[in-house]
């Protein structure tokens, strides 16, 4: 019977992270401070520890993961790459699907990947308190783990729109010890601001971190951490990718091309980086991988955005970051995939864009439900709204590898499972979802406030 299941032995989980930042044809832009100058360690010191802001700016390659990571780690990595043959046989395609399963883990997604390492270079920095925001809630579970792992508090504030969808999400946080508040929330300035211009406030991405930040800025016993978008974040995903390596070696096959959802950016990130170096050097064979961020057509920072430099949260709190942005006071609509609902994508996923060296494409939010639902019909995991992103431009693929006849090998990312996103389903079913292109004149409207630097 032939293998459908690549599982490496725990021995095998990597004992370095990959830093993309060393094989890029150019060096990745700096953030800037409010001067408009680089912007310096102590600047951003104030809610990270040293260990963090040395991994955020080095252009190391290979960079050790700790071993109290490591041990934490193996709890639920090595992840397993599985072959979709039930799908492929759905499809009637003679593609070959691959998906990396990183809904294994406690929290059942990827997010603990980068929370645990965090959370440990914290710890190690004496900060007593974790401050942080998260959309659908898989990054806020992740975080109240890792605080629960290495003795932090956790406070969580929570998207609103998310908040109310998704409540199960807010009871593991509270499970692992976590506080967890809607935002906009009263506990800010930020977030008072916000419900003073609309009560009826859905919250987003930006604003959420533009809280979590205000009120670990106030603090020295508080640190900020952050589930996406930044180089560290990045960098502490690859183990994905460097696992489906060695997985794919034990397949036989390699990938041609290669789907992750995008947001902020650490899931298409953590899968496709460690690609990067084979592409950098010619390919495999002389046959570079294709490098696909699937966002939603809702939020389309990469495919509408504007190259810019940009905060990373609504209020400004963040350093400006050069990447692709909607403009950091957008407010996207509700939609299901809460972890996509940001403004911008990661520096590093931005410029890699910008220089063509990785794709990106926008879906609509029913065709990921589509995808979803025949994705459970044919490998039976009910996949967590964002990864539907993934799934649907993996389907897309196979399809036209049906029509060409091409044989192509696909691997996308199952960044976590939809156990606690069941309302979500639940509209599906109901014919209560709708697509939702932002217009056109809204998002320049919203780019007209990008700062202006230089």
């Amino acid at each position: 019977m032939e293998s459908l299941r690549f599982v490496l032995p725990q021995s095998e989980i990597p004992t370095h992270w990959y830093n993309v930042a060393a094989d890029m044809p150019n060096p990745p832009l700096p953030p800037l401070g409010p001067d408009g100058q680089p912007a310096t360690p102590e600047q951003m010191g104030a809610i990270f520890p040293m260990a963090i802001l040395e991994q955020e700016m080095s252009s190391e390659r290979w960079i050790p993961i700790p071993q109290p990571v490591r041990e934490i780690y193996r709890l639920w990595r090595p992840s397993p790459l599985v072959r979709a043959a039930r799908l492929e046989e759905m499809l009637g395609t003679p593609a070959r699907i691959y998906y990396k399963n990183e809904s294994v883990s406690p929290v059942g997604s990827h997010k603990p990947n980068t929370a645990v390492a965090q959370a440990y270079y914290n710890k190690q920095a004496g900060i007593k308190r974790i401050t942080t925001e998260t959309g659908a809630g898989q990054w806020g579970c992740s975080m109240a783990l890792a605080g629960q792992m290495f003795g932090l508090e956790v406070r969580v504030y929570m998207v609103k729109v998310s908040y109310g969808q998704k409540p199960y999400r807010r009871s593991m946080m509270q499970t692992w010890g976590a506080e967890v508040f809607a935002s906009p929330s009263n506990m800010t300035q930020t977030g008072r601001e916000a419900l003073a211009k609309d009560p009826e406030n859905l919250g987003s991405l930006g604003l959420a971190i533009s809280e979590a930040v205000e009120e670990a800025a106030s603090r020295a016993d508080t640190n900020y951490a952050l589930g996406s978008v930044l180089n560290h974040v990045a960098l502490h995903q690859t183990i994905i990718g460097l696992e489906a390596r060695k997985q794919f070696e034990l397949a036989g096959d390699w990938p041609d091309v290669i789907f992750a959802p995008c947001g902020g950016g650490s899931s298409f990130a953590g899968i496709a980086f460690p690609f990067i170096a084979d592409n950098a050097a010619g390919g495999r064979n002389g046959k570079p991988v294709r490098l696909v961020a699937v966002e939603p057509s809702s939020c389309p920072s990469l495919t509408k955005g504007d190259y810019a430099y940009d905060f990373g949260d609504a209020s400004g709190f963040t350093p400006l970051m050069k990447m692709y942005t909607l403009g950091h006071d957008f407010m996207p609509p509700g939609i299901h995939a809460g972890g996509l609902r940001y403004h911008g994508a990661s520096p590093l996923v931005s410029q890699l864009y910008h220089e063509g060296l990785i794709e990106a494409i926008a879906v609509p939010q029913l065709a990921t439900f589509d995808a979803g639902v025949m994705f459970a019909h044919a490998e039976g995991i009910i996949p967590a709204p964002e990864s539907n992103h993934a799934i649907r431009g993996a389907i897309d693929e196979a399809l036209r590898c049906k029509e060409t006849g091409e044989a192509k090998t696909i691997l996308f990312n199952l960044t976590g499972h939809g156990h606690f996103d069941m309302a979500s389903y639940d509209r599906y079913f109901a014919g209560e979802l709708e697509d939702f292109d932002y217009p056109e004149e809204a998002i320049r409207e919203s780019l007209k406030h990008l700062p202006k630097v230089g």
